[in-house]
């Protein structure tokens, strides 16, 4: 029984160090945050498929990549809890390897746009309208479909194929 809460422990915080280090290669891109994000960290919210000790540990790596990368509190917050949603979602459409990878994608076209008006001030004015949330939905959705979808979905054929070794006693 112990062990089984310390491989728990173990695999939460090996994926939260893990989303910070692929953090930290996003934002040595520029691709880590603002309006066009591809965060390479994102593809990693496949791993409630194998473990639910992915879910503390993709939420508590998003809290400290953007704590650590000097995001602004809201959106250390905020981006924490849309990577939560989306992990938990995962988890619970696991069973189904083409749905799972959009709950993450989701979350984020939902909060992120708010975050990024909102907190940071991004804005697109059009014709005197403020289209800034729905244009900064469709390119936060782009970037998350693109780690979330394309790199999440390789992730998960490979680690499909080692899930027994890598995975094991989950």
């Amino acid at each position: 029984m112990r062990s089984k809460k310390v491989l728990f422990l173990v695999q939460a915080a090996m994926i939260a160090a893990i989303y910070v280090a692929l953090t930290y290669v996003s934002s040595f891109f520029g691709l880590a945050s603002g309006t066009i994000q591809v965060r390479i960290s994102e593809a990693l919210c496949v791993l409630p498929v194998f473990t639910a000790a992915a879910i503390p540990g993709l939420w508590l790596g998003c809290f400290l990549a953007n704590l650590l990368t000097g995001c602004m509190l809201v959106d250390v917050v905020c981006g924490s809890i849309a990577t939560l949603i989306g992990a938990v979602g995962t988890y619970f459409l696991r069973k189904h390897k083409v749905l799972c990878t959009l709950p993450p994608v989701a979350a984020n076209m939902v909060i992120v746009p708010f975050v990024l008006r909102y907190g940071y001030g991004f804005t697109t004015i059009y014709h005197g309208i403020d289209w800034s949330i729905p244009f900064n939905a469709v390119t936060v959705g782009i970037g998350e479909a693109i780690t979330c979808v394309v790199m999440g979905g390789i992730l998960l054929r490979v680690l499909s194929r080692y899930r027994n070794v890598i995975f094991s006693n989950s």
